[in-house]
């Protein structure tokens, strides 16, 4: 059961997964994020946390994605926000870093998933 005091700048319905409703955020990447938070100074939108496995944009995959580790978060932001939370993030050690800056809903992904042999990590890549 995670301690959700212990991050006071987030909640845990901003992480639940949006197609069950679970949570099964990792308190290590919760307490990154939020000295990423401290650090940064300013709000952070989270658009997405967890993902059950069944989550649609997960069962579209040949494997299953970081968020459904607990260790990644997708965050509102763009332009000079976007590069100043890069700068941040990149000094915490996340280890997978991806990158929406065009078009409606610009949003930067962070997550601290090891080496695992589907994910090479560290890394970043963008969306299309």
């Amino acid at each position: 059961m995670i301690d959700w005091s212990q991050y006071p700048n987030f909640s845990k319905h901003e992480f639940d997964c949006k197609h069950t409703g679970k949570n099964e955020m990792q308190p290590e990447f919760l307490k990154r994020l939020q000295i990423l938070r401290t650090v940064y100074g300013k709000p952070i939108v989270i658009t997405s946390g967890f993902r059950h496995p069944s989550h649609p944009v997960e069962i579209k995959k040949n494997n299953r994605g970081v968020h459904t580790y607990g260790v990644a978060a997708d965050i509102a932001v763009d332009r000079t926000d976007a590069f100043e939370l890069l700068k941040i993030a990149f000094t915490l050690g996340f280890t997978g870093v991806g990158i929406k800056q065009h078009g409606d809903g610009r949003f930067i992904h962070l997550d601290t998933m090891p080496e695992h042999p589907n994910f090479i990590r560290p890394t970043v890549w963008s969306y299309r």
